[in-house]
């Protein structure tokens, strides 16, 4: 945790999303920035959402909203995937999900890729919304990530549970 707006994240979260693939040199104190190679997740919420993608992926935005995005495995060896799962990673990831899935507040989860797709069975899905999708990683996002809308998604989430809607741009410059 890199600073107090990421600890603030974990008291109040809306939605949660969590993924597979740490990646190094993007590290935002928000578990990690989405942008990769050139590829910008936040380009998907322009298809989705009809919304200008940014230049920075910087997504304190919406972390200040209530969005927090977590990897399955904090930390890896560079240009080795899962190279640290089953190191102790997974422990602190699932106490994350029960200390967001306790609270009596709705929680949108979403889950993306085959290893955060395993923690649906810590989520409590009488009280919160789960929606999944295949990792948006080059490697699988074809596999169903694209088209799957997921902005939307969570908002419609957040609104048939009385709840106000994410605003999912970011900013020209961070």
């Amino acid at each position: 945790i890199k600073n107090g707006d990421d600890v603030r994240m974990l008291q109040s979260p809306r939605s949660f999303g969590f993924a597979e693939k740490p990646r190094a040199r993007i590290n935002q104190g928000i578990a990690f920035k989405l942008l990769s190679q050139g590829q910008r997740l936040d380009g998907h919420d322009a298809a989705d959402l009809g919304i200008a993608p940014s230049t920075h992926g910087n997504l304190r935005p919406w972390a200040k909203q209530g969005v927090l995005m977590l990897n399955t495995t904090l930390t890896v060896r560079a240009h080795q995937a899962a190279s640290h799962q089953g190191r102790g990673w997974e422990t602190f990831t699932d106490r994350v999900i029960g200390h967001v899935g306790a609270k009596a507040e709705h929680v949108v989860f979403v889950l993306w890729g085959s290893h955060a797709r395993k923690k649906k069975a810590l989520v409590d899905q009488t009280r919160h919304t789960i929606l999944e999708s295949p990792h948006p990683s080059p490697l699988s996002a074809h596999r169903g990530f694209f088209g799957s809308r997921p902005f939307s998604a969570v908002n419609a989430a957040l609104a048939r549970a009385g709840q106000p809607p994410i605003d999912w741009r970011l900013a020209a410059t961070p």
